[in-house]
């Protein structure tokens, strides 16, 4: 056990109702996903959580504190230190006809579980004709930015993004974070949901009433699709996650200088609104894709391909992208110049405004 499995997060919530009449409440993204979890609970009965530390200590960022006492040591439990035990217990229990909501302690501990996830939960509603569902809810605290040792600031959004059968998700603010986890855990499918670990204790209001318009093709008030986060006209910032809070504030300081830049919160990763990226981009003519995952075969080139085929017609200058460098994720005290600063980003959106066609 690393010193990192007993941290301890200085606003761990402890579950509690909403106050009658009270739609909206200041939460931190900790606090909210506290908050649907401990819902998702009382609404189902066959849902049931557990991983490394996630009982009785209420896991090493404190997001399940307080569900084991609430809801019962059979709903909510600890398990081994073996993430390839957890992801293939979960398979049993979906199979059993369970809603299983695993969690990996941190996102580079998922890689000993991958043959479970791509060989078994991606796989089994294929293999057996919609007969064994596999609605699993696989909470990975994911990316950078908080300072960690080796495998505890990854971001495998293009892996997971890859494998077929599998839907991918990251909030990047409380409110999302509450809404789309519910959501999720609703799901009939296998959901991983990468919770932007360095965003835990950011707050925010969330309105508990509803989630917000729903995206292209999806149902009325269900969160799904990417979602505009602040309308510009001059070009469109793409990301998710912890980058989105990044892009707001780099939207705020191009506004200083008379740019007017959009920020588009990706939100589901897998499957990809393709229909409000074009809407977005065919707009301002410009786009920039920011993550935190290296350059070469990330999720950005994808973005950039989707854009580039749905706007070819329209695009002022070729879709850049700003990322994490194709090198292992560093230590802690390099990861400021690995994940994209605000001058990073602010540089990638001066090169496509002064970008001239040959």
């Amino acid at each position: 056990m690393t010193g990192f499995r007993q941290a301890q997060s200085p606003d761990a919530p402890t579950p509690h109702p909403e106050a009658p009449g009270k739609r909206t409440e200041q939460l931190s993204m900790q606090q909210a996903l506290n908050r649907a979890l401990d819902e998702v609970l009382a609404e189902n009965p066959k849902a049931v959580i557990f991983g490394e530390d996630c009982g009785r200590l209420g896991g090493v960022f404190r997001i399940t504190d307080g569900l084991q006492a609430k809801h019962g040591e059979k709903r909510v439990f600890d398990t081994p230190l073996a993430e390839s035990g957890i992801l293939g217990m979960s398979v049993g229990l979906a199979m059993a006809g369970f809603h299983p909501i695993p969690e990996v302690q941190f996102d580079g501990f998922a890689y000993p579980a991958v043959n479970q996830i791509i060989c078994q939960i991606a796989r089994m509603n294929y293999r057996s004709r919609g007969t064994l569902p596999m609605p699993i809810t696989l909470r990975v605290p994911s990316f950078g930015g908080i300072r960690a040792p080796e495998h505890h600031g990854e971001s495998l959004e293009a892996l997971f993004a890859h494998v077929p059968g599998l839907k991918v998700v990251s909030p990047s603010n409380p409110h999302e974070a509450y809404h789309l986890l519910k959501y999720a855990a609703t799901r009939p499918d296998p959901v991983i949901f990468m919770e932007p670990k360095s965003r835990y204790w950011q707050k925010g209001d969330v309105d508990f009433g509803a989630a917000d318009a729903p995206g292209a093709g999806s149902p009325a008030g269900a969160p799904t699709g990417a979602k505009v986060m602040r309308e510009g006209r001059h070009l469109t910032l793409i990301a998710w996650g912890a980058m989105v809070s990044r892009c707001l504030q780099v939207a705020g300081l191009a506004a200083e200088d008379g740019i007017d830049v959009e920020v588009l919160d990706l939100r589901w990763i897998k499957p990809i609104d393709a229909d409000a990226l074009v809407a977005s981009v065919r707009k301002t003519r410009r786009a920039v894709v920011v993550h935190e995952a290296p350059l070469t075969s990330g999720l950005g080139a994808e973005v950039a391909q989707l854009v580039t085929q749905g706007c070819f017609d329209t695009l002022k200058a070729p879709v850049e992208r700003v990322t994490g460098f194709d090198v292992p994720y560093p230590s802690g005290d390099l990861e400021d110049e690995y994940i994209p600063n605000i001058d990073r980003i602010l540089f990638g959106i001066q090169r496509v405004l002064e970008y001239k066609r040959g």
